[in-house]
């Protein structure tokens, strides 16, 4: 017996549920990225865009004590990179609360705000510097990043803060293409940043297992270690000594306006690191924090 045929109404039902089908299954591709938005984004894989940052987090350069060499040196880096000359990626290791992610942060602000200067003042324009942040479990997704930011007239700092892989963890692979070893290599407009606390990103029991299993063992470690070599940039930071510590919250109450007698503060800091069991840039903040809630008195945000 022959169906009846569908009205016109069920028709154009069907037909919208099988289009509605057709695009969850090939979802239109995302819209291109405006990087004009801000400074700051944060890559995000899924769906695939980038999140623009309009205040991004940070510390005056001047404000990071006991940092100094290593501040130098990746403000010189960052400087070449943003007009266009030869730099390298940089691995930031070391002691937890040294102020790792606050230098990479902080050296991005002030090339960034002595590029607009030089705009605004009339200089030749300057492409952007645009700083891109890209989380540790999303590594696997950098090469889809850079996709986007490789044909664009500005250049990007990809930061990648607390960096480190654990055992059976491949996406390392992923980095060391995109840092030198893939067919197409790094973007001439990017630079990777990352910040770790461990000097070879890998945990040593993950070298040791690939030395017990692999058929030439010195090869297999090998392979591990050469993924911080792809950083031509090191920059080792250690544990702050007393002075270090008390010019970092003597730097933060001169910043801060913060009224409170030396010796006291002296005494008062000093206790507070000790019971917090560490002398790091991280504790220091968290001291002044405290310290201006006692006082009553606001902290600046610029």
């Amino acid at each position: 017996m022959t169906q009846p045929a569908p009205n016109d109404g069920a028709l154009q039902s069907q037909i919208e549920r099988i289009a509605s089908a057709l695009e969850r299954l090939a979802p239109p591709p995302p819209a291109t990225p405006d990087f004009d938005a801000a400074d700051g984004f944060v890559w995000q894989p899924q769906p695939e865009a980038f999140i623009a940052i309009r205040t991004i987090n940070r510390v005056p350069l001047a404000l990071l004590q006991g940092v100094d060499q290593a501040a130098s040196q990746l403000l010189a880096n960052t400087e070449r990179f943003a007009k266009g000359l030869p730099a390298n990626n940089a691995l930031l290791w070391g002691a937890r609360g040294m102020g790792k992610s606050s230098l990479v942060k902080a050296s991005h602000g002030h090339v960034a705000a002595v590029l607009a200067r030089a705009n605004a003042a009339g200089a030749p324009k300057a492409p952007g510097l645009k700083l891109v942040e890209i989380h540790r479990e999303d590594i696997a997704t950098l090469p889809r990043c850079l996709a986007y930011i490789r044909d664009s007239c500005h250049r990007f700092i990809v930061f990648c803060d607390d960096l480190s892989f654990d055992k059976d963890d491949t996406s390392y692979k992923s980095l060391k293409a995109v840092l030198e070893g893939g067919i197409e290599g790094r973007p001439e407009n990017v630079i990777f940043y990352a910040t770790s606390n461990r000097r070879h990103l890998m945990p040593r029991d993950m070298m040791e297992n690939e030395r017990s299993t692999a058929i030439n063992p010195s090869e297999a470690v090998e392979e591990k270690v050469s993924l911080s070599d792809r950083f031509g940039l090191w920059l080792g930071f250690h544990n702050g000594s007393q002075d270090q510590y008390l010019a970092m919250v003597r730097g933060y109450v001169t910043h801060h306006g913060l009224e409170i007698d030396d010796a006291e503060l002296v005494r008062d800091a000093l206790e507070w690191s000790i019971t917090r069991g560490a002398r790091s840039g991280r504790v220091a903040w968290q001291y002044i924090q405290d310290l201006a809630g006692r006082l009553g008195q606001p902290l600046r945000t610029d």
